[in-house]
């Protein structure tokens, strides 16, 4: 579809981020299992373990990949700068994965510590797509 050529990195990023969210689940779920819990339980809130970031992980891609698909697919829709849209989206999905890699590492403190740092760039890619979206809409 050549229509969307100019956006073909935000495109994959939509794709790579819901991969990814889809690639933790059956990770957290055979955590959740060896831990000895019942499907869709959730893992007692320690930071320690290893499935309470797992399953977190994965919960953070579902609740965080509704908003991340909104902004960035009225982003392109609506006809917003195409290497804006590019990066912010690029950017988006560069930091969920370092956010990962930190968070099933248990790296830091469970609040304000360096997942804490990639979550809030993230937010603001996405923050930052919507007001492209906004702009390019009015």
């Amino acid at each position: 579809m050549e229509a969307f050529d100019a956006y073909s990195h935000a495109l994959a990023a939509l794709v790579i981020f819901t991969l990814i969210t889809l690639a933790l689940s059956p990770f957290s779920a055979l955590a959740k299992q060896k831990a000895g819990l019942a499907p869709g339980a959730t893992p007692q809130q320690d930071y320690a373990d290893k499935a309470y970031r797992l399953n977190r992980a994965y919960l953070n891609g579902c609740e965080t990949l509704p908003a991340f698909l909104t902004v960035t697919l009225v982003a392109i829709v609506a006809g917003a700068a195409p290497f804006w849209v590019n990066l912010l989206a690029s950017l988006a999905v560069v930091s969920r994965v370092i956010m990962i890699f930190i968070h099933l590492q248990g790296i830091g403190k469970p609040y304000s510590g360096p997942r804490s740092v990639f979550y809030v760039l993230g937010w603001a890619c996405m923050a930052g797509l919507a007001i492209l979206a906004l702009a390019a809409v009015f």
